[in-house]
C-alpha cells in the first residue's frame, strides 16, 4: 500500500528500482553465460569434428600407401614382437619306410566334375587348397608388452600334396575307449567315409568293438565299417563299436595290426587312450611295423590340454540345461525352502558344471574341483544358500562330481583306467544343506538330480557334429600324409596335428580358478570366491 510519507515512497520506489536493475542484471549475465557455454561447446564439437576428419584421412592415406608396399594395415607396435617359432614336430613314416603313394595325385576320390575323359566320361576333383611344408598355427594368439617373443606352433591340418600310402593297399582300424561322449558315432563314421570317399581306399575299415580287448577278444569280433554301413550311425548317440576300459595288451594289439594288413590305425580316447595309442606307435616301429597311427581326443571333461575344445562337450553342456531347468522347477515348488542340486560330470575339471550354469543363468552356487569348498564362514556356500532362498524363495546348485575332495578326503580305490573314484559329494552337499537350514530353525526341501550319464549318451549336436566331421577327416589327412604318433584337434579355431605325448603331459587340465570363466560364474551366481583359500587350512567337516 501507497504511504502517506512522500519521503517513505521514494525510498521504496528507489529500493524496487535497485532490485530491478540487479535481476536485469543478472539474467543479463546468465543469458550471457549460457550463450557463452553453448558457443563453446559448440566450438569443441566443431573442433572434434574437424579432428576426426583429419585423423581418418591420414589413416586411409597411411593404410593405402601399407597396401601399396604390401604391408598389413593398421599401426606398427613397436613392443610387441614375435621371434623365434618352434615347431612341434609330429613323427613321419616317410623317414624310415619307402614311400607307398610316389606319383599319386591327391584328389578327392569319390567326387566328381566335368573334365578329361576316363571311362566314366568325369576325372576327380581337386582340393582347392592344399597344405604347404611348415604351415603352422601359432600357439599364443595373445600378446602383450614385455612378453617373450618366441611361441610354440602347431603343424596345421588337412590335405598334402604328397601321398605316404597309395589307396589301393590301405587297411585300416577304428576303436573307441573309456567313457561315451555325444559325437563318437560321428567321427567313426567320418573316418570311414573320408578313407572311402576322399581318398578311394580299396582295402577293408575294421570297426574294433569294445575297447583295446576287442583286438583279440574272441566275443567282440571286428566289423566291417562301410559308407553305407555307417550312413545313418550319426543320428544316435553312443558308439556303435562299444566302448570299455582297460584291456590294453600291446602283443596282442600288435598281432591283429599285422594279421590284418592294418596300414592306418584311429584311436579315439581321453588322454589315458592316447598314452596307449603312442605305445601302439612305438612298438609298431620298434618291431618295423609301417603304420601310422592317429588319435581322436576324446573327453566329456573338456581336460584334454591344448585343444579349443573336446568334441561333445557343448552338446553335453546343452544337454544338462533339461536337468538344471528340472532342478528350478523342483526347488520353486516344493515348500518350504526349496533348493535344487544337480551333479554334472567333471572328475577333475569343471567345465560342464561352469559352462552348464553359465549357459542356464538360473544357477546360485557352482562347485567345482579347482575351487575349495568352504561351507560355513563370512566366505561360507551354505550362508550364501541362506541368502538366495530368503531372496528368491529357492536356490538351485550344480557340482562337479569331481568337487569336495577337501571335504570328503581322496579315494585310494581306482577303476580300470586307473581314474580314482569319486566322493559323493552331491549326496554329501544335501545332507550339509538340510543341517545348516535345521540350525537355523527352518526346514529344508531338497531335490538331488544326477544327469550324470543322461548328458554324455545323447546324440552330437550341429555344432559338435561339424566339429567331428572335421576331426574325422583331418585325421585321415594326416595318416594318408605319412604322419604317426599324434592327435587331431581344434586349436585357435584352426585344425592341427599335434605329438601325442606333448598333449598327455600336461592333461588333464583344469579350469583356472583365477581366470574369466571363474570371474562370470561368481558375477552370475553372486556367490564368494574361495580360490584365494589354502585348502590344507580351511574347515570345519560337517
Amino acid at each position: 500500500p501507497t504511504s502517506h510519507n512522500p519521503q517513505l515512497n521514494t525510498m521504496a520506489e528507489r529500493t524496487f528500482d535497485t532490485k530491478a536493475v540487479a535481476l536485469v542484471a543478472a539474467t543479463s549475465a546468465v543469458a550471457s553465460y549460457l550463450i557463452a557455454k553453448r558457443q563453446f561447446e559448440s566450438k569443441a564439437v566443431t573442433e572434434r569434428r574437424e579432428q576426426y576428419k583429419l585423423d581418418q584421412k591420414v589413416r586411409f592415406a597411411q593404410n593405402d600407401e601399407r597396401k601399396q608396399e604390401g604391408l598389413p594395415t593398421g599401426t606398427k607396435l613397436e613392443d610387441i614382437k614375435t621371434d623365434g617359432v618352434y615347431l612341434w614336430e609330429v613323427e613321419r613314416l616317410s623317414k624310415y619306410f619307402p614311400s607307398e603313394g610316389e606319383g599319386i595325385e591327391n584328389v578327392m576320390a569319390a567326387l566328381s566334375t566335368a573334365g578329361k575323359d576316363d571311362k566314366h566320361g568325369n576325372t576327380r576333383a581337386k582340393y582347392n587348397k592344399l597344405i604347404a611344408e611348415h604351415e603352422c598355427i601359432l600357439s599364443n594368439i595373445r600378446r602383450k608388452p614385455g612378453q617373450s617373443e618366441e611361441t610354440v606352433a602347431y603343424i596345421r591340418a588337412g590335405p598334402r600334396e604328397k601321398l605316404h600310402f597309395n589307396p589301393a593297399n590301405v587297411n585300416a582300424a577304428i576303436v573307441t575307449c573309456g567313457g561315451l561322449c555325444p559325437g563318437l558315432n560321428n567321427v567313426v563314421r567320418e573316418i570311414t567315409r573320408a578313407l572311402y570317399h576322399l581318398y578311394g581306399i580299396q582295402g577293408k575299415v575294421y570297426g574294433i568293438v569294445g575297447g583295446y580287448k576287442g583286438f583279440y577278444d574272441p566275443q567282440f569280433p571286428p566289423l566291417d565299417l562301410t559308407p553305407e554301413s555307417v550312413e545313418n550311425i550319426h543320428h544316435e548317440g553312443g558308439t556303435i563299436l562299444g566302448s570299455s576300459r582297460g584291456g590294453f595288451d600291446i602283443d596282442k594289439i600288435c598281432e591283429f595290426i599285422q594279421s590284418k594288413d592294418i596300414k592306418q590305425l584311429f584311436v579315439i580316447g581321453g588322454d589315458g587312450t592316447h598314452r596307449g595309442a603312442y605305445k601302439i606307435h612305438e612298438t609298431c616301429m620298434e618291431r618295423g611295423l609301417h603304420v601310422a597311427v592317429a588319435g581322436i581326443p576324446k573327453t566329456i571333461d573338456n581336460d584334454v590340454d591344448y585343444i579349443d575344445r573336446s568334441f561333445g562337450f557343448i552338446t553335453s553342456v546343452e544337454a544338462a540345461q533339461t536337468a538344471i531347468r528340472a532342478a528350478k522347477v523342483e526347488a520353486a515348488c516344493n515348500l518350504p525352502n526349496g533348493i535344487g542340486i544337480v551333479k554334472l560330470m567333471g572328475r577333475s575339471s569343471g567345465f560342464i558344471a561352469a559352462h552348464a550354469s553359465l549357459g542356464s543363468g538360473d544357477v546360485d552356487l557352482c562347485l567345482i574341483p579347482e575351487v575349495p569348498i568352504v561351507l560355513d564362514g563370512p566366505t561360507g556356500c551354505l550362508p550364501h544358500l541362506w541368502r538366495r532362498v530368503k531372496e528368491n524363495g529357492y536356490a538351485v546348485v550344480v557340482v562337479a562330481e569331481g568337487a569336495g575332495e577337501e571335504l570328503l578326503g581322496a579315494s585310494t580305490e581306482t577303476d580300470a583306467s586307473g581314474n580314482k573314484k569319486l566322493p559323493q559329494i552331491g549326496e554329501h552337499m544335501k545332507k550339509v544343506i538340510n543341517e545348516y537350514f535345521a540350525e537355523q530353525g527352518e526346514e529344508a526341501t531338497v531335490k538331488y538330480i544326477d544327469p550324470s550319464y543322461m548328458i554324455r549318451s545323447v546324440p552330437a549336436n550341429a555344432t559338435d557334429a561339424h566339429y567331428c566331421m572335421q576331426l574325422g577327416q583331418n585325421a585321415v589327412h594326416g595318416t594318408m600324409a605319412g604322419y604317426t604318433g599324434f592327435s587331431v584337434g581344434l586349436c585357435n579355431n584352426k585344425m592341427c596335428l599335434l605329438p601325442i605325448p606333448e598333449l598327455v603331459a600336461t592333461s588333464p587340465r583344469q579350469m583356472d580358478p583365477k581366470g574369466r570363466t571363474w570371474e562370470r560364474i561368481l558375477a552370475v551366481t553372486r556367490q564368494p570366491n574361495t580360490r584365494v583359500f589354502s585348502r590344507k587350512s580351511l574347515f570345519v567337516k560337517r
